[in-house]
């Protein structure tokens, strides 16, 4: 079902895209069960070019963007980063590097360095090598040690982001002893959400509530432990909640996402929704993609809702949570997102959570699907 098109909404009462996520390309060396990059990534080759991506700089940063990540795939496969970044920091964006660590060697780092980047996020996938490398399908748990050394050399504030999920949930205290050792700033502990590959891997992936609980509890004691000496935050899976939270802080209301092909959208898993394409930077500049586009005003505000949401007193507060998320439990995007225990698809969530309460039989389970071009092709039936 398409969503109508909603009246573009005054610019006056539209605020400016502050987060800016340049996906620099979809390449990348690990092969994630749970990567949140479209299951048909390989299709797409086009990527801009270092002078689209300069422009797309200086006209985000013209509507008020102050605050850019890289990332991908993994952003260190662009020869050109270096460059990129050096230009938002002239343009006086705050500067983050969403990484792997793949490909992060001293030269590097330091051409970073002197570009004036100002903070990383190395992700591991776990806080041994065994598990890091599986999940991974790669041998890189050495390699994303040693970028984790040269981030701290370096001085960078460094964030350790891990994503959690049945495979790894139970290492939770084992991981924050990790980003201890690391001497990580801040530690991610990131349930997944289970969009593109995450969600091909749903059954696997998806923890049981007495593994939150107790990943929670074990979270909530090193807080106390810790102090100020590391911030931790623990983020539990839409699934396990009654109430959606608002889509990347609201529809097209604060993040602005450049895919490697140049298509803007209001959130990284957006493409895959129905209606008109969403507009593309090579063919509409940044400011009326953000305040006039069809796609970015589809879901902006409230007009758009219907029933149960539209006369729901939590409305301004969830925006009626997150359009992927309906679309892909309901088929229709305009619906409330299933998530709510209000929704009249909230079954759909509680059936997905009742089987995950289930064990796992290895043998009867489905595999794994990772992430890869060899994979996305069947990965695209199973979604």
């Amino acid at each position: 079902m398409n969503a109508q098109a909603q009246p573009a909404i005054p610019e006056t009462t539209i605020g400016p895209p502050f987060w800016l996520l340049a996906e620099l390309t979809y390449e990348c060396p690990l092969h994630c069960p749970f990567c949140y990059n479209p299951v048909d990534f390989a299709k797409q080759k086009t990527e801009l070019s270092t002078d689209d991506w300069l422009r797309v700089l200086h006209e985000a940063r013209a509507i008020g963007s102050v605050q850019c990540g890289f990332s991908g795939g993994e952003p260190l496969q662009r020869k050109d980063l270096e460059v990129l970044v050096a230009e938002a920091h002239q343009l006086g964006y705050y500067t983050n590097l969403l990484t792997s660590g793949i490909g992060l060697n001293e030269k590097r780092i330091v051409a970073l360095k002197e570009a004036g980047l100002d903070h990383i996020q190395l992700s591991f996938q776990d806080s041994t090598r065994e598990v890091n490398d599986f999940l991974s399908s790669t041998r890189t748990f050495d390699l994303k040690r040693e970028a984790a050394r040269l981030i701290k050399k370096y001085d960078f504030e460094m964030v350790m982001n891990c994503v959690i999920h049945r495979m790894n949930i139970d290492h939770v205290d084992e991981i924050i002893k990790f980003a201890v050792e690391i001497d990580a700033n801040y530690l991610e502990l990131a349930n997944a959400q289970y969009y593109a590959w995450a969600h091909i891997n749903i059954e696997r992936l998806m923890p049981t509530r007495e593994q939150l609980v107790r990943a929670e509890a074990t979270t909530n004691r090193w807080r106390e432990k810790l102090g100020n000496k590391m911030r931790l935050f623990f983020i539990v899976p839409d699934y396990y909640e009654t109430r959606p939270k608002k889509c990347m802080n609201g529809w097209a209301n604060v993040f602005l996402t450049i895919a490697p092909d140049g298509v803007a959208l209001p959130c990284h898993t957006a493409r895959m929704l129905p209606g008109a394409p969403f507009p593309n930077v090579n063919e509409m500049g940044v400011r009326e993609i953000w305040y006039d586009s069809e796609g970015f005003n589809r879901y902006r505000g409230t007009g758009w809702m219907k029933e149960p949401c539209r006369s729901c007193t939590e409305r301004f507060n969830d925006l009626g949570g997150c359009r992927c998320q309906a679309f892909m439990l309901t088929g229709d995007p305009t619906s409330a997102d299933p998530v709510c225990d209000k929704s009249p698809h909230h079954g759909a969530v509680l059936a997905v959570v009742a089987t995950a309460q289930l064990p796992q039989d290895p043998k009867k389970s489905k595999p794994l699907v990772f992430r890869g071009s060899k994979e996305s092709a069947s990965a695209e039936k199973l979604f």
